[in-house]
């Protein structure tokens, strides 16, 4: 799997270490001021697009983190992580068919590969499969031996999935409907409560 920051953080470039740091502190506006300036100076790098996804996606502002990833995957067709997090991002806003689109060069790798074992469980959990997505879920932790952060993700994916399917008791006398959107929204608000899989 693609490591989607370098082994060792003296290796990128000093705004990117202090976005890094900033985004440590929780100081969004900030982070985004340092990636902007780090777009300029870098116009051909996806990373600063990958990591200003990921804070616009922290702060519910999906669309505008969407386009950054999408940025991302344009200059860097190669960034594993970047691709990977515009599909997921994709499919939890509810557009399952492009993020297939986003995420077939994954479907492409080894099927011992962690990102294709995650991708799977989200195609699994899109057909209503909850145990066989997470059970490609957990193989895919198991996969993935270089990135932490992806792993307390699908953690908590995976623990939010089983919430899910526990059933509130309900009164007898009323009949409660959920929203046809109730799926994309839990998704959606786990997704934003995952964090950034740097």
């Amino acid at each position: 799997m693609t490591k989607p920051l370098p082994s060792s953080p003296a290796a990128l470039d000093p705004l990117i270490q202090m976005a890094l740091a900033s985004s440590a502190r929780n100081d969004a506006e900030q982070t985004l001021d340092l990636l902007q300036e780090a777009m300029e100076k870098m116009p051909s790098s996806g990373l600063p697009y990958f990591l200003a996804g990921a804070e616009l996606a922290q702060l519910g502002r999906f669309d505008e983190a969407e386009a950054a990833y999408a940025r991302a995957v344009l200059l860097a067709p190669e960034f594993d992580m970047a691709r990977y997090e515009l599909g997921t991002l994709q499919f939890v806003s509810g557009k399952s068919a492009l993020a297939m689109v986003t995420w077939q060069p994954l479907l492409e790798r080894s099927d011992m590969d962690a990102l294709k074992m995650f991708v799977n469980g989200y195609i699994e959990l899109a057909a209503d499969r909850l145990d066989a997505a997470i059970l490609l879920f957990e193989q895919g932790m198991r996969a993935n031996t270089q990135n932490a952060a992806l792993n307390s993700n699908i953690g908590l994916l995976i623990s939010a999935v089983r919430q899910s399917t526990v059933a509130p008791p309900q009164d007898p006398t009323t009949s409660v409907t959920p929203p046809p959107q109730a799926e994309t929204h839990f998704l959606l608000s786990s997704y934003r409560q995952r964090g950034a899989a740097h």
